[in-house]
């Protein structure tokens, strides 16, 4: 067996910790055992945990953060908390590039000092870094010969993007600069989407066609088409809102902040209800609050109940307007239900529970949500914009319909298409069926795995 490691700044919080979990349970069968270092937060079974998250028999190294988010300076800390992509007023992770060169300086060495570690090398043929991180800095001090693989996830971009648009961090010219340096020098670097894939080039100087394209995979025996019977929904959304609470909300920014009692879930729980699911972090791209406002418009039109069940959101992180404030100005907001952050087995769970999922992302670099919805039989309603539209087709007139697009930010379309969602179900029916074949033949973890080792071995002998 070969052996790869896979390194993540960041504590499980996102998608590009699924990917890396993902590819380590599936990459053996391709040949490659992989070690994971990663960040860490929280203790054995909180949502951060790295071996929590990773699991027992994952070869592991965790990178505590505890002491950091409790220091003075977290990011001068030892180890120092990861930088962010994202500028949140007040959180230990300050946005990269808002950090000054000592900083950056502070944070390789610390990071190199982790990799140097005995053992976190042993064997490695190659380093499959995510995200353009100090990482790369540390891995080129440390071992300069080892092959790198970057994955780009997109939050680098976003960054980026937002620099580009005006954001004024004070040295953002420098972490461009690195980006673009630990880029240019890695043997490989990944996107999951062509849109990402040419976002990649344009804001890191890559030349057209250096990246390659490599969705996220799909875990399809967890995410396998099936529909709860009402009695496993009934059970399981009094367990998720009532018995085993973790919603919150700014007011009360911890899980199970937010509760509700039997009777309060009742529209859930109503047989004329269409239920729908938001899955996904709080940040601004994701627009969860936008969809609780378009839910108000739809519901207007119906007579039914259209519960939205918001799920995610690690707890007290969120940009922009809160999805519970959003609900709380809502005419409609008793029909809004915040569960908050889950496992993705439990995510499992509550999409075998739901009608449709609708994320109205404006800047998705893949989407696994939706994959993982599809694979299920849950139709998507997703934007027209970044990746979604390259795996979502909505063409009313294409047997292969599988969900709905709609501009981005425009509250308008996005309310009509939960309308039209709630109003036909046998559209909804024929579009769920239509997602597991297509996630089936084009996002099977087994087959990205594969895909992925054929990079390893072209790295490793370049």
């Amino acid at each position: 067996m070969r052996r790869a490691l896979q390194a993540l700044v960041f504590f499980p919080r996102g998608g590009s910790a699924q990917v890396v979990h993902h590819l380590a349970r599936a990459l053996p069968a391709a040949g490659w055992g992989t070690r994971i270092v990663a960040g860490s937060l929280g203790g054995p079974g909180d949502p951060g945990h790295a071996r929590s998250f990773f699991g027992p028999d994952a070869d592991l190294v965790a990178v505590p953060y505890d002491d950091a988010v409790r220091a003075p300076d977290p990011m001068r800390a030892s180890p120092p908390m990861h930088p962010s992509f994202e500028d949140r007023p007040g959180a230990p992770d300050r946005v990269a590039a808002s950090l000054g060169a000592d900083v950056a300086e502070h944070m390789a060495s610390e990071w190199g000092r982790i990799l140097a570690a005995p053992g976190v090398l042993d064997g490695v043929e190659v380093a499959h870094l995510h995200h353009l991180t100090p990482i790369h800095e540390a891995m080129a001090r440390v071992s300069p010969g080892l092959p790198v693989v970057t994955h780009i996830h997109g939050t680098e971009l976003l960054m980026l993007d937002e620099a580009d648009a005006g954001a004024s961090w004070p040295h953002t010219e420098e972490w461009r600069a690195r980006m673009r340096r630990w880029a240019g020098a890695s043997t490989a670097v990944l996107a999951s989407s062509a849109p990402a894939a040419a976002d990649a080039e344009r804001l890191l100087g890559l030349d057209t066609g250096r990246v390659r394209v490599v969705p996220n995979g799909v875990d399809l025996r967890l995410f396998a088409e099936r529909r709860a019977a009402p009695a496993e929904r009934a059970a399981l959304l009094r367990r998720w809102l009532c018995d085993e609470p973790r919603g919150w909300s700014p007011a009360h920014p911890v899980p199970g902040g937010v509760a509700y009692t039997p009777e309060q879930i009742a529209p859930l729980l109503d047989p004329r209800a269409v239920t729908v699911l938001y899955v996904g972090r709080f940040t601004a791209v994701k627009r969860a609050a936008l969809l609780v406002r378009a839910h108000a418009r739809a519901r207007e039109q119906l007579g039914h109940p259209l519960p939205l069940v918001v799920a995610g959101g690690a707890a007290g992180e969120w940009e922009g307007e809160h999805p519970a404030d959003a609900a709380a100005r809502s005419p409609w907001g008793h029909e809004v239900f915040l569960a908050g952050w889950r496992a993705q087995s439990e995510l499992a769970e509550v999409l075998a529970c739901s009608d449709v999922m609708a994320v109205p992302s404006v800047a998705e670099r893949f989407g696994q949500v939706y994959v993982e919805a599809m694979a299920m039989g849950v139709p998507v309603i997703a934007c027209d914009a970044g990746a979604p539209p390259t795996f979502v087709e909505d063409d009313p007139a294409s047997p292969e319909r599988c969900g709905w697009l709609v501009p981005p930010d425009d509250e308008g379309a996005l309310a009509q298409a939960l309308v039209e969602v709630a109003r036909d179900p046998a559209e909804r029916a024929l579009r769920g069926g239509n997602g597991p074949p297509r996630a089936r033949a084009r996002f099977s973890i087994e087959g990205v795995a594969r895909t992925v080792a054929d990079v390893y071995a072209a790295a490793a002998s370049a």
